[in-house]
C-alpha cells in the first residue's frame, strides 16, 4: 500500500472515494460554489421537542439573528432521581468543513442528545453561516456572538441546575476549530455569567500557510483529499 493510500478495508475505501467523487460533480460546482438545494434535500433536519422529553432529554430552539440564521438548539437532561443537582454546559459547533450541515441536522441531533443525557450536560449546540456564501470569519463571530448571547440571557433559557461557572466549548471537525477559537476570544472577553474550564475538540480541523506531514501524507486521501480541504478553507 502506497504513503498516501488510507489504511481502511476496500470496501470503505470504494464508498469513501465515490462519495467523495459525487460531492466534487453533484455538490460542489465548478466555480466553487455549492448546490444547495441538492446539498440540503440530502441532509435530514430535525424538530425541536421542547414539551416531550425524548429518552430524558428535551430540547428547544432560540434565535439571536434572523437576518443571519444565528439560533442554537438547547438540549436539557431531565433530572432524576438522585442525579446531580448542577450539571454543566457545553457549547457545541458541528462539523462538515464550514461548508454544510446545521445545528438541526439528524446526525449532529443524535450526537447533542446522546450527550446531554449520558454526560449529563446542558448542551447548546450552534446553527453559524455557512462558507462560501458567508466567508470567514463570521462563522467564529456567530459563535462567539451565541456565548454572549446565553452569558446576559441565561436565566430565560437555561434551568437551574445548569452550572454556567463549569462551561465548556466543544465541536469536531470544522466545529473543533470552532471551539478553539471560542476559547481565544473568551480569555480576551469579559463575560458576567460564563466561565470556561475548558476545550473539547474532537478530530479538529486546522490549517495553515504551510502543509502538514499529515496533509502530504493523505494528499489522495479517499474521504477528504487536499484539494478538498484547500477549497473549504
Amino acid at each position: 500500500m502506497s504513503q498516501n493510500s488510507a489504511d481502511l478495508p476496500w470496501k470503505v475505501r470504494l464508498f469513501a472515494s465515490l462519495f467523495s467523487s459525487a460531492f466534487k460533480f453533484m455538490i460542489r460546482r465548478t466555480d466553487g460554489s455549492i448546490n444547495r438545494r441538492l446539498l440540503n434535500f440530502l441532509d435530514y433536519k430535525t424538530s425541536p421537542s421542547p414539551n416531550k422529553p425524548i429518552d430524558g432529554v428535551i430540547t428547544t430552539d432560540f434565535t439571536i439573528d434572523e437576518a443571519r440564521n444565528l439560533w442554537f438548539r438547547v438540549y436539557i437532561p431531565v433530572p432524576t432521581s438522585g442525579s446531580e443537582v448542577n450539571v454543566p454546559v457545553i457549547f457545541y459547533y458541528h462539523g462538515s468543513g464550514f461548508i454544510c450541515m446545521a445545528a438541526n441536522s439528524k446526525l449532529f441531533d443524535g450526537f447533542c442528545y446522546r450527550l446531554a443525557r449520558l454526560l449529563p450536560a446542558v448542551i447548546i449546540s450552534v446553527n453559524y453561516r455557512l462558507a462560501p456564501e458567508n466567508r470567514y470569519p463570521c462563522q467564529y463571530e456567530d459563535g462567539f456572538d451565541a456565548i454572549r448571547f446565553v452569558d446576559k440571557s441565561y436565566l430565560e433559557i437555561l434551568p437551574s441546575h445548569a452550572n454556567l461557572k463549569h462551561s465548556f466549548v466543544a465541536g469536531d471537525s470544522a466545529g473543533g476549530n470552532l471551539a478553539h477559537h471560542m476559547a481565544v476570544k473568551a480569555s480576551k472577553s469579559e463575560l458576567s455569567s460564563i466561565k470556561l474550564t475548558g476545550v473539547i475538540a474532537i478530530q479538529p480541523f486546522f490549517g495553515g500557510e504551510e502543509r502538514t506531514r499529515s496533509e502530504i501524507k493523505l494528499s489522495r486521501d479517499p474521504f477528504v483529499p487536499m484539494d478538498t480541504t484547500d477549497w473549504i478553507a
